[in-house]
């Protein structure tokens, strides 16, 4: 099977709004659902996993049922971070994956994620045993030597810019999960599953991404994602 962890167990202080972020309506419906919707209609996404914040599950349900989200099977509740809440999502799951089912890990705040990225994440990790969305970063990146002067910089054919989604076979995430917070490697500030995997020694490889696939954290990302489904309409 390939399941999708989708995460929407944040709070989004920097939206400055009275609810959670990915329960913001945008025209008719909250941002998660256009988030759900794109795997609901991916062919090879079997089941959907909704690591939800507390106080929200009846409403992730009740929209699922109402806009026919019917790979949804599972709405469990987050942690105090992002990686605690990846981690409960990936225990949870122990008792329904074999070793060589594939975990997609997506932000529920990106809604945009297209057929071809989804693809490609799920192929790659199939392929490799784990795969993470990419793209060439363009611009230049100088380290800072005294906060004032720089003497150095990254090449940028060097950088990748990593996002979700992610993919990983369930053994090899939720073995990395058990040791990750067992032994307190690479689960604080912002890790995430992609630089915990690297902090316990893993090769990640890299898939196919997307300009498109943005990240609502602003108000102005919220007028970003409207102006791209208008041309969706248009087109």
């Amino acid at each position: 099977m390939n399941i999708a962890i989708i995460l929407a167990g944040g709070t989004g202080t920097r939206m400055e709004q009275d609810i959670p972020k990915q329960f913001i309506h945008v025209y008719d419906k909250p941002i998660l659902i256009y988030t759900l919707e794109n795997f609901q209609k991916h062919p090879l996404v079997d089941a959907i996993e909704v690591v939800c914040i507390d106080g929200w599950h009846d409403v992730v349900r009740a929209y699922a049922k109402q806009l026919g989200i019917s790979k949804l099977k599972w709405i469990i509740s987050g942690g105090n971070t992002v990686q605690e809440s990846i981690r409960n999502g990936v225990f949870h799951l122990e008792n329904y994956c074999e070793d060589d089912d594939i975990i997609i890990v997506h932000d529920g705040i990106r809604p945009l994620v297209e057929t071809s990225v989804l693809t490609d994440v799920i192929v790659k990790c199939r392929q490799f045993g784990n795969a993470v969305t990419s793209m060439p970063y363009n611009e230049q990146i100088f380290i800072v030597k005294d906060d004032r002067t720089t003497s150095q910089y990254i090449p940028r054919e060097t950088l990748r810019k990593v996002a979700t989604p992610q993919a990983y076979k369930f053994k090899k995430i939720d073995r990395a999960y058990h040791k990750a917070f067992e032994k307190k490697i690479g689960i604080y500030g912002s890790s995430y599953t992609n630089t915990m995997m690297v902090d316990l020694e893993e090769k990640l490889y890299l898939a196919a991404g997307s300009d498109k696939n943005i990240k609502l954290t602003t108000k102005e990302d919220i007028e970003l994602f409207k102006a791209y489904l208008q041309k969706e309409k248009k087109d």
